[in-house]
């Protein structure tokens, strides 16, 4: 039996069934299922309620049916999927199930171009071959040829071919090559060397160094140079410029010095690290002993709007790197790019509830690698509000609930750990009705942060009350879905309540926009 190519049974509109937790809930179309899904999930990880496998695999089936059913749609989908929402996974294993599914139901326009566009990095091209094969076999179709073909051609370049062309890569740069059949680009006349190059250096011919790829000559002229004298390299004046020439990063510095990172060697790489390889090493930074002029460059960094807006990361990004960071020194700097990453959330006129579920299921990391909690979530939107200025009630509920006094103009940062801090007082259940019924007091709208599988609540009808049903129906309801859970407490079918899923500042604009008044449409359509 074949285990993604299943269909997936349509439920009716507005179709009945429980939460994990056995509270009245509601099942969405598949679009509806797919977005929601797609910009939380974390490709390979277990969620509070279910297994890594049976959530990957719905996801494949949700993916197969739409794009069978609406191939341009699903277009659109990855395209903002990889680029708007920064979902890497989730894009690639997107595109290989509506490539492959379009594929089998004799659908041959636009396959190539669903490929290319769920390619944003120049590793991806590798990694989506990687998943494919694994998962459909070796065969290659020519859509997904042409499509990592036309994606090689825009991605590959000399920095990204000694960072990402490694042995640790199942398929190299030349194996990727070899299996498409990649022309390179004629407007890149270097890349036909490069190219070249790559297949040379793969199967053990001649690696010399074209003149028309000097990166790569600046490499290869380090990686000859002694291991003895590696060490005094970083202590140079001119070593930031050598190391920048010869595109090192510094995963690449460590290896290469064959000793410890040092501050020397952190002060000499500053310059040539992205803002998301910088906020990783703080605590590195720290442990070092970087000088505080090194250390001024990155705080500048985090404390210019234009370096944060154009590093496209998550908010929440800068939460996790002020929780793993060891020193104060960079807190002020974190809080400010922290606020700079939601510069574009607008103003919501009236009052705001806030209500962030605070149960046991929300208390576990957004990915395995994140010190960021589905609840931080839930306290940075309510903090990132207050800090706009915006009248907010923030309130944290489980079994009980709490209201937490947000500092109007104050620290985001604290605010977010002084919210998270007191989860604990309230119990583990998500008694999501009885909250709202006994928080709302007039707000203008109400922001629902939760994996929406609430308790049951009990009244007249047999399933008793649902989340949508808690408020009165002329409030616009908003929930925002950290997990993307099958069933789902919020009828997102009923006029003012609308579900929404992901980390980024789109949350607020799409809240903004459909408290306006605008009517429900896609993420891509709204990002315009």
């Amino acid at each position: 039996m074949s285990k993604f190519n299943r269909s997936v049974k349509k439920p009716a509109r507005n179709a009945l069934t429980v939460t994990h937790e056995g509270g009245k809930a509601y099942v969405r179309d598949a679009k509806s299922d797919l977005v929601l899904l797609a910009v939380v999930n974390m490709v390979g990880e277990d969620t509070f309620y279910e297994k890594a496998a049976d959530r990957d695999d719905r996801y494949a089936n949700l993916v197969r049916t739409v794009a069978v059913e609406d191939g341009e749609w699903t277009a659109r989908f990855v395209a903002w999927l990889r680029g708007e929402a920064q979902m890497r996974s989730a894009s690639l294993v997107a595109a290989a199930h509506a490539v492959h599914a379009r594929l089998r139901a004799g659908l041959h326009g636009g396959n190539r171009q669903l490929v290319d566009a769920a390619c944003g990095r120049p590793d991806e091209p590798g990694e989506f071959l990687a998943y494919w094969t694994g998962t459909f076999g070796r065969a290659l179709p020519k859509p997904v040829k042409r499509g990592v073909g036309d994606a090689v051609r825009r991605l590959y370049g000399e920095k990204a071919l000694l960072k990402y062309d490694t042995d640790s890569k199942g398929f190299r740069f030349a194996d990727v090559l070899e299996l498409t059949h990649a022309a390179p680009d004629p407007e890149k006349p270097w890349q036909g060397e490069l190219f070249r190059h790559a297949l040379d250096r793969r199967h053990g011919r001649d690696e010399t160094v074209p003149e028309t790829l000097p990166t790569v000559r600046a490499r290869a002229e380090l990686m000859a140079m002694p291991e003895v004298e590696r060490q005094l390299v970083p202590a140079q004046p001119d070593a930031a410029e050598v190391l920048a020439r010869a595109g090192m990063t510094w995963e690449a510095l460590a290896g290469w010095l064959q000793g410890p990172m040092d501050a020397a060697a952190w002060e000499a790489v500053l310059p040539s690290m992205g803002l998301m390889a910088q906020i990783r090493n703080l605590r590195n930074f720290d442990e070092a002993g970087i000088s505080d002029e090194a250390a001024q460059r990155v705080l500048d960094r985090l404390r210019d709007p234009q370096v944060i807006a154009r590093s496209r990361q998550f908010p929440y990004r800068f939460l996790s790197a002020h929780r793993a960071a060891p020193s104060q020194r960079w807190g002020h700097a974190l809080d400010a790019a922290l606020t700079a990453a939601t510069a574009n959330v607008p103003a919501l006129p009236g009052r705001t509830l806030v209500l962030v579920d605070t149960s046991a299921s929300m208390t576990g990391r957004v990915s395995g690698r994140s010190q960021v909690t589905h609840v931080d979530v839930g306290a940075l939107f309510g903090a990132v509000l207050a800090a706009r200025g915006c009248d907010v009630d923030l309130v944290g509920f489980a079994n009980g609930h709490f209201r937490h006094a947000l500092t109007h103009g104050g620290s985001v940062l604290r605010d977010i750990d002084a919210f998270c801090a007191r989860i604990g007082e309230v119990g583990h259940g998500t008694e999501t009705v009885r909250a709202l019924r006994e928080t709302y007091d007039g707000h203008e709208r109400v922001v629902l942060i939760s994996d929406m599988q609430a308790f049951r609540y009990d009244g007249r009808e047999s399933r008793g009350v649902s989340v949508s049903e808690a408020v009165p129906p002329e409030v616009p309801m908003f929930g925002v879905n950290t997990t993307g859970y099958a069933p789902s407490a919020l009828d997102g079918t009923r006029p003012g309540r609308h579900e929404i899923g992901g980390f980024s500042d789109k949350l607020f604009t799409m809240v903004s926009l459909l408290s306006a008044g605008r009517g429900a449409s896609w993420p891509w359509e709204r990002a315009a």
